[in-house]
C-alpha cells in the first residue's frame, strides 16, 4: 500500500463567505475542527461563537415574549427602599397598568422594578422581568411570572422596546438614564413611532428637564420639539392615561 501524498499547500481557502489566502490559510477543515474532541477549547471565547450566543439570546427572548399582550416597560432604581414613597408609587403603577389592560415589563430586579412587578402580580396581570448578568448577582424578584435573563445589555434593551407600547420611568440611576435616553433617541430618530415616555416624579426629574431645556436645547444641540417626546407627572392615573392615549387605548 502506497504512502499517502502530502497535501498540497493551498494558496486560497474558502470557508463559507470567508476567503483566506497565503499565510492566512488554516490547516484542516471546519468539520474536522468540529468533530475533533481533543484540542484547544479557547474557541468558545471567540467572537464568532459570541455571535451564536447573541443570536440564541434573541431567539429565547422573542420566543418567551412573542405572545405578550400590549405591555408597558417600567424602569427605576434597584436601590429604591421597600418602605419608600417611590416603592409605593411603583406598586400602584404596576397595578393601574394591569387594570388598564397592559402587561408590565421591568428589569426584574429589586427596588422600583420589584414594586411594579408586585403591583402587576397583585392585580392578577402578567408580570415580566428581563434580568441581566452582572458581577454582583441580583436575581429576579419573586413577583416576576415570566423571566428571561440576558448576558448582553443591547439584547435586553431590544426586548424592552420591541414588546412594549411605552415606557414609564420611575426615579433611578445610570441604568435608568441609559434606558430613558435610548428610548428618547429611538423616538426622536423615528426608529419607533407612537411610543409614549412618561417620567414619574416631577421633583426628581425636574433638574434633568431644566438642563435639557436650558443647556441642550438652548445650545442648539436639540430642538424645542424634542421636549415634547416625554411627559412628566406625579400622578399614577395620569401616567397610565398618557400611555393609554398615545397607544390608542
Amino acid at each position: 500500500m502506497g504512502v499517502p501524498e502530502e497535501p498540497k499547500k493551498l494558496e486560497e481557502q474558502r470557508l463559507g463567505p470567508v476567503i483566506r489566502r497565503r499565510d492566512q490559510v488554516q490547516a484542516g477543515t471546519t468539520d474536522q475542527r468540529l468533530l475533533d474532541t481533543e484540542g484547544d477549547s479557547e474557541w468558545v471565547h471567540t467572537d464568532p461563537w459570541r455571535v451564536m450566543r447573541i443570536q440564541s439570546e434573541f431567539v429565547e427572548g422573542f420566543g418567551a415574549l412573542a405572545e405578550l399582550p400590549s405591555a408597558i416597560s417600567v424602569f427605576g432604581s434597584a436601590r429604591t427602599k421597600p418602605d419608600s414613597p417611590e416603592y409605593a408609587a411603583g406598586v400602584r403603577l404596576g397595578r393601574a397598568l394591569v387594570e388598564a389592560g397592559f402587561a408590565v415589563i421591568t428589569g426584574g430586579g429589586p427596588g422600583a422594578m420589584e414594586a411594579a412587578n408586585r403591583g402587576a402580580r397583585e392585580a392578577k396581570g402578567i408580570s415580566v422581568g428581563l434580568g441581566i448578568e452582572l458581577p454582583f448577582e441580583q436575581g429576579l424578584n419573586p413577583h416576576v411570572d415570566i423571566g428571561v435573563n440576558f448576558r448582553y445589555f443591547f439584547v435586553r434593551k431590544t426586548m424592552f422596546v420591541k414588546y412594549a407600547q411605552g415606557f414609564v420611568v420611575l426615579p433611578g440611576g445610570l441604568g435608568t438614564l441609559d434606558e430613558l435616553f435610548e428610548a428618547l433617541t429611538l423616538v426622536q430618530t423615528r426608529k419607533v413611532t407612537r411610543f409614549p415616555i412618561v417620567l414619574f416624579g416631577t421633583e426628581y426629574w425636574g433638574g434633568l428637564v431644566d438642563w435639557l431645556r436650558d443647556s441642550v436645547v438652548a445650545g442648539g444641540k436639540a430642538s424645542e420639539q424634542d421636549l415634547l417626546l416625554f411627559h412628566v407627572t406625579d400622578d399614577v392615573d395620569e401616567a397610565v392615561a398618557l400611555v393609554s392615549k398615545e397607544v390608542g387605548r
